[in-house]
């Protein structure tokens, strides 16, 4: 399968290069960066420093390579990603996109769009992630009204959107299993006189230095607590799942997918 690459010098599209460019069912056919870059026209492995050349020049109009690729992987910008997503639904070309921030209007775009492309959207693609998010759901639709249920997410000083998109992801599973949608019953920090009301989720979002994707979801009961966490020490699990994804995507028809369905849980 012939993948474009959207983002390669981002610290998630230089591992989606480095690894695709090391698997024997991927090729990587081009990069895409924005626009105004001083690196645009290098070689794509020089670009993601991944160490030697792929023979791919970077680009900055994605239009003029589409037609080159199979799927495109997209960890880049807000903003970027809606061009991209366009484009992939003009050209008929599967996406998966790892991008997050979005409204619930730009949402429904994506979800629109698998109405003609196969489309996959992943606000975190660990596969660990993804199986934490099975536990989440477990214990919540068990314990239901006997627990408190709080969230602490903590990422590097760059991270541009708090709560991450992956903790909301882990609220809404939580809220589906109560009843409930996550809007409704979200608590977001607290100062002053804040009693919890129950039946809520409490988020608290750190963002200090380089530190890399860390979730732990609080189950608080009477006399005890449980505590599930994900520590990711690096990006590269971001970027394995990625192209296990798009790996997924180019068998599908259009349709909305998820990591759950590459994982079948």
């Amino acid at each position: 399968m012939k993948v474009i690459i959207i983002g390669p010098r981002g610290k998630m599209g230089r591992l989606i290069t480095m690894i695709a460019a090391s698997r024997d069912d991927m090729e990587v056919v081009a990069g895409v960066a924005p626009k105004g870059r001083s690196y645009i026209g290098q070689d794509l492995g020089a670009v993601a420093m991944i160490g030697y050349e792929l023979g791919v020049p970077v680009t900055d109009d994605l239009k003029s390579v589409i037609e080159l690729g199979d799927v495109i992987i997209d960890f880049s910008t807000k903003e970027m990603a809606m061009e991209v997503l366009e484009l992939a639904i003009t050209h008929k070309k599967a996406l998966v996109c790892g991008t997050t921030g979005f409204s619930p209007e730009e949402m429904l775009m994506f979800q629109n769009a698998a109405k003609e492309i196969p489309m996959l959207y992943a606000a975190n693609t660990s596969k660990l992630v993804n199986i934490m998010n099975k536990l989440l759901e477990v214990v919540t639709s068990t314990l239901k009204d006997e627990i408190d249920i709080e969230i602490l997410e903590m990422h590097d000083q760059w991270k541009k959107d708090a709560p991450s998109g992956t903790s909301k992801e882990m609220g809404e599973i939580m809220a589906h299993a109560l009843g409930k949608e996550l809007d409704e019953i979200a608590v977001y920090g607290r100062e002053g006189a804040s009693p919890r009301v129950p039946g809520t989720i409490g988020y608290h979002s750190l963002r200090a230095g380089n530190i890399p994707s860390s979730h732990t979801v609080f189950f608080g009961g009477m006399g005890e607590r449980l505590e599930i966490t994900h520590h990711s020490y690096n990006w590269e699990c971001f970027a394995r799942g990625a192209c296990d994804c798009a790996a997924f995507l180019a068998e599908q028809k259009p349709g909305f997918y998820t990591i759950k369905d590459v994982l079948n849980l």
